[in-house]
């Protein structure tokens, strides 16, 4: 059985953190998606990145509290030079005007719900796991390529990095996705992940949460397996039976 594990090493950084989780199965492939939904999709993406520029109060990215934040967490650990938080990076092309596009029905569904709630949302195919799914700190050395990378890019020592048995899944927490793992429009099963280390957004996690599954069941036709939001009293979810 497959497990998703935050471990100690996680919690220690980020007692008051919660990360939502949504297990979804039997997604149908972006090609079987009928064009009315592939449309609507693209269009809530866009409005997505409307919602997004509206929660923008500085043109200087850094100074945008829910980008500070993550700022705040990144200096907790170490990371690869210049690594910032997935929002961040999405935040930062609506702050350009260059807008988030669409990609693939799955990605551009919890791209929407990323930039709806401002919060860095991740996904991976399940079926591309190797054993259990743990985030915590690293040794270093864990086998990586970046998406759209031709080179490996290993983990670093006391880097915090999302991980399973064969090398890291998600490095720099939430930065970059390997090629291994990454939802791809074939992709049937998929873990998605939503975090949060402000405390004061519990409600809004758990909005963003219950709409990326509503999302994955309507336009995918996924069953949502699991969902949950994970604690440092609740450390881990069963995956895969």
């Amino acid at each position: 059985m497959k497990k998703f594990v935050a471990e100690d090493s996680f919690w220690e950084l980020f007692p008051d953190a919660q990360i939502g989780v949504v297990v979804a199965r039997g997604m149908r492939p972006g090609v079987e998606v009928p064009k009315e939904d592939s449309e609507a999709i693209a269009k809530m993406l866009e409005d997505a990145n409307a919602k997004a520029d509206e929660l923008l109060t500085s043109d200087t990215i850094s100074q945008n509290e829910v980008v500070a934040v993550w700022r705040g967490a990144y200096q907790k650990f170490k990371t690869k030079k210049g690594a910032r938080s997935s929002i961040e990076n999405l935040l930062k092309r609506v702050l350009k005007g260059n807008p988030v596009k669409p990609i693939s029905p799955a990605v551009d569904i919890y791209n929407t719900v990323s930039l709806s709630y401002a919060l860095p949302v991740g996904g991976e195919d399940i079926d591309a796991i190797e054993g259990d799914v743990r985030l915590g700190i690293t040794e270093g050395g864990d086998a990586f390529r970046a998406l759209g990378d031709e080179e490996d890019s290993p983990t670093l020592e006391g880097e915090l990095c999302y991980r399973d048995e064969a090398g890291a899944v998600c490095r720099c927490l939430n930065w970059r996705d390997g090629q291994r793992t990454a939802l791809t429009d074939e992709s049937s099963n998929a873990l998605l992940v939503i975090e949060s280390v402000d405390p004061s957004r519990a409600d809004e996690l758990a909005q963003a949460v219950d709409e990326l599954a509503a999302l994955i069941e309507q336009y995918l036709g996924g069953e949502i397996a699991a969902k949950a939001i994970i604690t440092r009293d609740s450390p881990e979810l069963a995956i895969d039976e």
